[in-house]
Formats: C-alpha cells, sequence, structure tokens
C-alpha cells in the first residue's frame, strides 16, 4: 500500500527528493514517517508528518537531519515527500515510508507504531 521511490546514487552535498505514495486507502489524516536502514544497522527514525485534517502539521525529525531534511505531504495525491539537502556519506541507507494505522494517532519516533511499511529505496551518497 506504499511504495516509496526517489531514491539514487549522489556525491555529498547533493540533494534528492523521496516519494511515498500511498494505495489502497486514504492517508492524508495518518501520522506518517520516514525511517532509514544502513547495513550492519538498525532501522531508524528520521522524520514524522501528520496533518490534523484542517490546517495544521506536525513535524518532528532526528536531530542528525535538522535543517537539511524536510517532510511534506500533499494529501490530495496521498503522497508524503522528503526533501534530502546537502547529503553526507553517512545517510547512506534504505530509506522506508510507514504509516500508523489511524488518523486518530499522534506522531512518533517508534517504528514499532507504525503498521504499514514500503518496500524501501536505496539512497547512496559518495564521498
Amino acid at each position: 500500500q506504499l511504495q516509496a521511490c526517489g531514491g539514487g546514487l549522489v556525491q555529498a552535498g547533493g540533494s534528492l527528493r523521496l516519494s511515498c505514495a500511498a494505495a489502497g486507502r486514504t492517508f492524508s489524516s495518518y501520522p506518517m514517517g520516514w525511517f532509514r536502514q544502513a547495513p550492519g544497522k538498525e532501522r531508524e527514525f528520521v522524520a514524522t508528518i501528520r496533518w490534523n485534517g484542517v490546517s495544521t502539521y506536525y513535524v518532528d525529525y532526528v536531530d542528525s537531519v535538522k535543517g537539511r531534511f524536510t517532510i511534506s505531504r500533499d494529501n490530495a495525491k496521498n503522497t508524503v515527500y522528503l526533501q534530502i539537502n546537502s547529503l553526507k556519506p553517512e545517510d547512506t541507507a534504505v530509506y522506508y515510508c510507514a504509516a500508523r494505522r489511524s488518523d486518530g494517532l499522534g506522531i512518533s519516533r517508534y517504528r514499532h507504531d507504525y503498521d504499514y511499511w514500503g518496500a524501501g529505496t536505496q539512497v547512496t551518497v559518495s564521498s
């Protein structure tokens, strides 16, 4: 139900825009997040966003990406984006998008709070 794309091979300092398109249901008010997993490491939280259905977006980022990554969503397209700038080699990982199971839940940094996962897209940053 979630399909992430937009990854690739870029040089350090470059940018990518990841997209996560949802199908099968409307996720517009569901909290959604991006996680990443580097080889040999645990899957870690990157960013999350929730729209309250009116006018407010709630977002949260892991400290290591603040100021470089921006999460956003287009509710009409049922799509969440992750704009990643000033890429560093340590950003190399498979990036996954995820959604919580209900629009009544808040944003979360914990991967076990997410019920729907996409297949992931590879981001590789060369130095």
